[in-house]
């Protein structure tokens, strides 16, 4: 079925007459939007329910996720559509041009990679027909925006994501469900976002939770003139999904986030209770059967004691209860890191939701009679990575080395006794919104070069390997060249800062955090720049190094990186010794939108956390098949990368994680420091005043030589690694010289893509985890 487009613009006249008053011409792009996005949901609401109705009594699976980084969905939706160049068309022959679009919100209700690789997940499900819904929350206010103030310092600023409505969403009141707490109970009201399949008539939905009140006024209180009190239910309810992820720095910061986590949990399982009774009767015993439930990380994990806790309710006892849980959930694991796997204080977890207390004792109980050396609760805190991998089918890592470490160390007690239950699947993302949405030019030219379209089938790029020559490099170099102009003038818009796109485009863009260490980056720049003035790199070719990230607002030492970054970008970009050579630039609100424009612009793809710490990465991936060159180490899903594109195509560098272990006991980076001038002349910028200076950079100094109360020093081996890290930035640097030489390893790396798309993953996870299979209506 060809959707109707001028019957969609028929009908987006009509809402804006019918709402604002306005001609198609007079519209702001708020009200075009609002009305486009409406007309889109008409056109395609006859697919949406077939393709919900028709699957009512198949198995199927749900991804809980706590976080959707969808971004903005009218470009992609029309794109998935297949018709986002004809409504262009349509609307130019009306004197309308639908860049004014871009203008609007993204709905950033996630953090970074997770929540970006659920909205990949979707995608791809509706893509490939695979009966998939997503569960989440629905946020009032999302990730925070970002600005810089005049010290360079990150500024938080609330995420009003739907100030201007939602279009893309329909409310289910009637769909409507109560979570109970020991002092209020709230309602669930779900939102449905569909997600529409690529060349497909098929249309998924992700379900999200907003949290009110059963009653939002106490009219009593409000006839008291208590006004306070008379809001008191409704600000209680509706705190649990303004924000997404609330600072939890406090015992009340915490239970918040207990709150949100046994919303997303409780509503979602209830919700599909009410459908299974819908298609198979009140015998809930075939549940495991028809419902596979995939936790995204631990944020879901009270999905397990919960699920119990309703089939119990329903009349089951414990161990049958149990049984099916077990079969129901499985759960990928997004971290190595010990800190980051989810911990309860087994107090404060009883003090919001005790009934699931009292259920995972009864876990830990049965665990502890079966495998007496395992647990669930120890020291009085509820450990919710080690429930998930206990209560579930399989456990599965996000790439081939973090899979691996999760067998040999995260998890090693429990691989030794099941190691049946764990699995890989190395992430991807989707080819539509991150090559044929965000780089036609590119799409276009491979199209011609292999002939038909290759975004539902990434496996046919492969089909460009044998044909790069001299000319399709020049191609390639011209494509991004233009995609780079086209960086430019974003920039210039939203930065203020006017760049040269003949400079190299080297990107680091992902969360803030010590581990995926721009600060290393943020030291080899002061390197070079001391270099370059003293007439020590001759041959360097002229760069910017561009980031995007933001930090979490109560992670001080990331939020001094940040602040330091943007002191260096000041001091280098008013240098007139360095103009036409060197350039800094940190964009303020990253976002997935802002992604859309910086990808494509790359030429070199910085992936830098120390090896054994990342457990894939997204960013690398949609850098890699945009032609961008991995300047990384061994880590998450660069050993693949490189497997894939050859070692050849790409500069690897920096300690393999063998070799971090060998030298944990021993290491001194203050060594290391002392023993280089020029590596401690970049560090001393930290404190010697060469950029402005404060207490958090010196802490960020002494922390890097001499360590803190909780770590070693150098906590993420930036001393270890940095001379290898040097060498290899500057050969990239050198090569690119080279144009024909490095757009070939460019274009070597796009048709190695195929393997990270995020239709192979999806693929994966249905037939090896949730057994089931695509279905058409």
């Amino acid at each position: 079925m060809k959707y109707d487009c001028p019957s969609i613009l028929k009908w987006t006249e009509a809402q804006l007459k019918y709402t604002y008053d306005v001609s198609l011409q007079e519209a702001s792009a708020q009200e075009l939007h609002e009305a486009l996005s409406q007309a889109v949901m008409m056109a395609i609401s006859d697919n949406w329910n077939h393709s919900k109705h028709s699957r009512m009594h198949s198995r199927k699976a749900y991804y809980i996720s706590a976080e959707y980084l969808i971004g903005r969905l009218v470009y992609s939706n029309l794109f998935n559509m297949g018709i986002l160049d004809e409504m262009k068309q349509l609307f130019a022959e009306r004197g309308v041009d639908l860049a004014i679009l871009e203008d609007i919100e993204d709905a950033a209700l996630g953090n970074g990679g997770l929540g970006r690789l659920a909205a990949c997940f979707l995608d791809s499900a509706a893509s490939t027909d695979i009966p998939l819904s997503g569960y989440g929350l629905r946020y009032r206010f999302g990730l925070f925006k970002q600005k810089f103030d005049d010290q360079g310092s990150q500024v938080e600023g609330a995420d009003d994501w739907a100030k201007y409505g939602d279009p893309w969403s329909y409310r289910r009141y009637n769909h409507t469900v109560k979570v109970t707490f020991p002092d209020h109970t709230v309602l669930a009201v779900p939102y449905d976002v569909p997600v529409i399949g690529y060349g497909t008539q098929n249309v998924g939905t992700l379900r999200l939770w907003q949290c009110e009140a059963e009653e939002e006024l106490d009219f009593s209180a409000f006839n008291d003139q208590d006004y306070l009190r008379a809001l008191t239910q409704k600000n209680k309810a509706e705190d649990i999904t303004r924000v997404l992820y609330p600072n939890d720095s406090t015992w009340e910061g915490k239970r918040l986030r207990i709150k949100q986590q046994y919303v997303l949990c409780s509503a979602s399982l209830q919700d599909m209770l009410r459908r299974y009774k819908a298609a198979h009767g009140n015998d809930l015993s075939n549940f495991a059967s028809f419902y596979a439930v995939q936790l995204n990380d631990t944020h879901p994990a009270m999905s397990i004691p919960e699920l119990i806790r309703l089939l119990m309710a329903e009349g089951m006892n414990f161990d049958q209860a149990f049984s099916i849980a077990q079969q129901t959930f499985s759960y990928t694991n997004h971290t190595v890191m010990g800190e980051a796997l989810e911990k309860w204080d087994l107090e404060l977890l009883r003090s919001v939701v005790p009934e699931i207390v009292e259920i995972i004792l009864r876990i830990d109980a049965k665990l502890k009679s079966e495998h007496p050396n395992l647990f669930i609760v120890r020291d009085n805190t509820a450990h919710m990575a080690n429930l998930s991998v206990y209560v579930g089918t399989y456990v599965n890592g996000v790439a081939e080395i973090h899979s691996e470490i999760l067998k040999d160390d995260v998890f090693r007690d429990w691989y030794q006794i099941f190691p049946e239950r764990f699995q890989n699947k190395t992430n991807g993302v989707t080819p539509r919104r991150w090559m044929g949405l965000c780089n036609p030019e590119l799409t276009q030219m491979i199209k011609y070069r292999i002939g038909g379209d290759f975004l539902g089938d990434l496996d046919r790029i492969a089909k460009l390997k044998p044909m790069i020559d001299n000319d399709m490099v020049q191609q390639f170099n011209a494509i991004k060249h233009q995609k780079k102009e086209q960086l430019c003038q974003v920039l210039l818009k939203q930065e203020g800062i006017r760049l040269n796109p003949d400079f190299i485009f080297d990107v680091q863009i992902k969360r803030l955090h010590e581990y995926k260490r721009q600060l290393l980056n943020a030291i080899s720049i002061m390197d070079i720049y001391f270099r370059l003035k003293n007439g020590e790199l001759p041959d360097f070719q002229p760069t910017v190094y561009l980031f995007g990230a933001k930090s979490a607002p109560g992670y001080a030492r990331a939020k001094a990186i940040i602040r330091y970054i943007n002191r260096i970008a000041f001091l280098i970009n008013n240098d007139p010794d360095v103009a036409d050579k060197l350039k800094v630039v940190f964009v303020q609100n990253y976002n997935c939108s802002y992604a859309e424009h910086i990808i494509p612009a790359a030429d070199i793809s910085e992936q830098i956390s120390p090896a054994g710490t990342e457990a894939s990465g997204t960013g690398n991936m949609k850098l890699m098949l945009n032609g961008a060159v991995t300047l990384g180490t061994l880590d998450g899903a660069n050993v693949e990368i490189v497997k894939e594109a050859g070692l050849e195509n790409n500069y690897i560098f920096g300690a393999t994680v063998p070799e971090i272990n060998a030298c944990r006991d021993v290491y001194n980076p203050r060594g290391i420091y002392e023993s280089d001038h020029h590596l401690r002349r970049a560090v001393d910028t930290l404190v010697d005043g060469t950029v402005p200076t404060d207490d958090a950079q010196r802490e960020l100094f002494h922390a890097l030589l001499d360590g803190t109360h909780w770590h070693r020093a150098d906590h993420y081996f930036l001393m270890l690694d940095y001379h290898s890290y040097l060498e290899t930035k500057l050969r990239a640097n050198r090569d690119y010289a080279n144009r024909l030489e490095f757009g070939r390893k460019c274009l070597m790396n796009v048709a190695s893509g195929a393997k990270f798309s995020s239709d192979r993953t999806i693929r994966q996870y249905a037939e090896e985890i949730w057994h089931i299979e695509p279905t058409k209506y």
